[in-house]
């Protein structure tokens, strides 16, 4: 498996407001860019675009606060990511919906942590969306 090296770093700080000023002002700026649904290009998927609305739902639904700033602190990077990183991601079909795929893309950040995004395509509507972000555990072979 090939790991895409960001040279985004994550997202410093030490309680949830900090870290969701920053995550939540980057998704911001890319939001100014689009005039209806937030989204970004993917470099993996021919510049197809990757919704970001999933994902502030999907972090939203942890009921862990640590959770969910160890999630949001790699939002950066997730980006990053996204819009450069030609690398083939593992693919999967989800065992809850047959007309969705799951892929997860693996990354290191600056600092040489390994995360992981989790992009969900609808084959029926043929769109893209970004799930998840979160720091990979265990070793990851590259």
């Amino acid at each position: 498996m090939q790991v895409y090296k960001t040279k985004a770093k994550k997202f410093t700080g030490s309680d949830f407001h900090e870290v969701h000023k920053r995550a939540f002002g980057l998704y911001s700026e890319i939001k100014k860019k689009s005039k209806r649904r937030t989204y970004a290009r993917s470099a993996y998927f021919s510049k197809e675009k990757i919704f970001f609305d999933l994902y502030w739902h999907h972090l939203f639904e942890k009921s862990n606060w640590r959770d969910r700033v160890r999630r949001m602190r790699y939002f950066g990077c997730a980006v990053e990511l996204i819009q450069n990183s030609r690398f083939k991601p593992n693919q999967t079909k989800n065992p809850n919906n047959s007309k969705e795929i799951l892929y997860r893309f693996y990354g290191t950040e600056a600092n040489n942590e390994i995360f992981c995004v989790q992009i969900k395509e609808n084959l029926k509507k043929k769109q893209k969306f970004l799930i998840s972000v979160f720091p990979a555990e265990g070793p990851i072979f590259y």
